[in-house]
């Protein structure tokens, strides 16, 4: 594959339309799936994407049939940077959306002016209503200051709110339905996500709740109908009689879907990552900071989508294949 008048399409087909950007791997939780229990070492700040860096690969992404961005960490909003960011990425002729990741903490005093800035889209990860429950999974007392960013994404016009809830069998689990009644009024969809293995996170089958449980733990008590989606959607989205919120599906372990993936990701340290959950990256910081030309980072993005693989490892080999830890690759 070579120039960009083909898009970005990898050995089996799949045209990619969406990137993921990691702009800090430093965050203000400790999520128990996200990072060791012992944390992480920092990258130095010498080898993080500076901002220029940052918009000049969005820019070229962009160039090459792009047209989704998602901002994510760690903490995307610990990047001191996010506004200016958020506005340079808006203005990128092409790009349709422009969406972020957040665990919400800095959100508060933030979300209006992300929305002027261009903003199109937040998801907020919150993984229990429960004060006691939160801080055990995020180690820290801070579910007040989520609650605060939800209000305050919402108030801005944020619609719908997406929320992240990552699903621990006989940790959060029991608080499936609270969820869904919580969102009953609001502009939310309520994304229940499998709990995926990444190394040094103590991940256990059996802390696994398949999807096909959830839903029917919901739709018992909630019938759900089924929402319109495209085929590139990683969520299973469902309707629920008489609430405001949608209730989405994220099964990256039972039922994968790798078949339709169109997602590219970059991470806080500029490397390519073509598969979440394929330890192979190919570094664009480096190519930049040699002085290559835009057609060498392009050789290099293409280079790694061709080595994408058709479908991620099965659930139980995930662990031993090398990868890095998910606060490293970026939400």
């Amino acid at each position: 594959m070579s120039g960009s008048a083909q898009g970005l399409i990898d050995r089996f087909g799949r045209r990619h339309n969406y990137l993921r950007i990691s702009l800090t791997d430093r965050c203000n939780l400790r999520c128990t799936y996200c990072m060791p229990a012992n944390g992480i070492d920092w990258t130095p700040q010498e080898q993080l994407l500076t901002t220029p860096e940052i918009l000049r690969l969005a820019q070229l992404f962009v160039s090459l049939e792009i047209d989704k961005i998602r901002l994510t960490g760690g903490e995307p909003l610990m990047n001191r940077d996010i506004k200016i960011i958020v506005e340079h990425l808006a203005r990128l002729p092409g790009l349709r959306t422009l969406a972020l990741t957040t665990n919400a903490l800095k959100l508060g005093g933030m979300a209006q002016e992300l929305r002027q800035n261009g903003l199109s889209s937040v998801t907020i990860s919150l993984d229990s209503l429960k004060e006691d429950v939160f801080a055990a999974m995020t180690r820290r007392r801070r579910l007040a200051d989520v609650m605060r960013g939800i209000e305050a994404a919402i108030a801005a016009g944020f619609d719908p709110v997406k929320i992240n809830i990552v699903v621990m069998n006989n940790v959060n689990d029991g608080e499936i339905l609270d969820f869904v009644e919580w969102g009953k009024d609001k502009p939310v969809d309520l994304r229940f996500i499998e709990y995926m293995p990444f190394p040094d996170t103590q991940w256990k089958k059996a802390g696994l709740l398949p999807y096909a449980e959830m839903r029917s733990r919901i739709d018992a008590r909630y019938p759900l109908e089924a929402a319109p989606g495209s085929a590139s959607d990683v969520g299973k989205s469902y309707r629920v009689g008489g609430h405001r919120a949608m209730v989405s599906f994220i099964s990256s372990m039972t039922e994968s879907f790798c078949g339709s993936c169109n997602r590219l990701r970059l991470t806080a340290d500029g490397n390519i990552k073509a598969c979440l959950f394929h330890p192979a990256e190919k570094s664009l910081r480096d190519v930049m900071r040699a002085g290559g030309s835009d057609g060498d980072l392009k050789q290099v993005i293409f280079d790694a989508l061709q080595g994408k693989p058709e479908a991620h490892a099965q659930m139980d080999e995930l662990l031993a294949i090398g990868n890095r830890t998910m606060i490293a690759i970026g939400g």
